[in-house]
């Protein structure tokens, strides 16, 4: 891959389609993680929406320790996204190139944790832990590609990304029957970018599934191994720049 396509990831200096080819590889790492996550540890951790219904039906039905391991699971959401934020903004107060790589290496560290231990935790009964890690990388990832974006690209839940798809589908189907100013009309780019999100979490799902189904924990290694090249470049940079 060449090093200007690599660059466009995770550097500041990324432009609009660096951003959304951002947003298409984290997605895909989303999908992988959150798919494979379940045939790993029986539960989805990419997003919280469950977590948190979950919650309110387990304090409900008395079930004090599932309540407990489900705000351990949200409270790493939390705190996955606000390391993310605290990289990005250090980053950025050094005007580093590698702002957005830096949580970007440590998502790949945490991945490539549950990797190779992910088995041995597993084995000696710890799933809340090992849940929790999860939850932990995917309030990071998330965190980053929301700050790269601007907000306009999250990549590791897809109920907004649904949403928002038929949103634009029922503007793009939508009979005007004059040309007044109050046309109605689909934002064709948002659609293209809004649906290549989706296919990407959906592949990402498929290939962390069988993955996860055919190599176990491991399945994650090569995943670990896509993040940190994408962030290598903008690293090699700072150095360079220190140099």
């Amino acid at each position: 891959m060449p090093m200007h396509y690599l660059r466009s990831y995770a550097s500041p200096q990324r432009d609009d389609l660096g951003n959304r080819r951002l947003g298409r590889s984290l997605a895909f790492v989303a999908g992988a993680v959150n798919a494979g996550g379940f045939f790993a540890v029986g539960e989805y951790t990419s997003h919280m929406s469950g977590v948190v219904s979950s919650l309110a039906d387990n304090l409900a039905l008395g079930k004090f320790t599932l309540l407990l391991a489900g705000l351990t699971s949200l409270l790493a959401f939390f705190l996955g996204a606000a390391t993310s934020a605290i990289l990005i903004n250090w980053g950025r107060r050094r005007e580093a190139h590698s702002r957005y790589a830096l949580p970007l290496m440590l998502e790949a560290a945490l991945l490539l944790v549950f990797g190779l231990m992910g088995a041995r935790l597993a084995a000696h009964g710890h799933i809340a832990a090992t849940v929790a890690l999860l939850c932990f990388v995917m309030g990071l990832q998330n965190a980053i590609v929301t700050k790269a974006s601007r907000a306009e690209i999250r990549t590791t839940h897809v109920t907004g990304l649904v949403t928002d798809i038929g949103i634009e589908l029922g503007k793009l189907f939508y009979w005007n029957r004059d040309h007044a100013a109050g046309r109605v009309t689909a934002d064709r780019r948002r659609l293209a970018l809004l649906s290549s999100l989706l296919a990407m979490f959906l592949a990402g799902g498929l290939t962390g599934a069988f993955g996860f189904q055919y190599l176990g924990f491991s399945a994650t290694v090569p995943l670990a191994c896509a993040l940190l090249l994408l962030a290598a470049v903008p690293l090699l940079d700072d150095v360079r720049g220190a140099g």
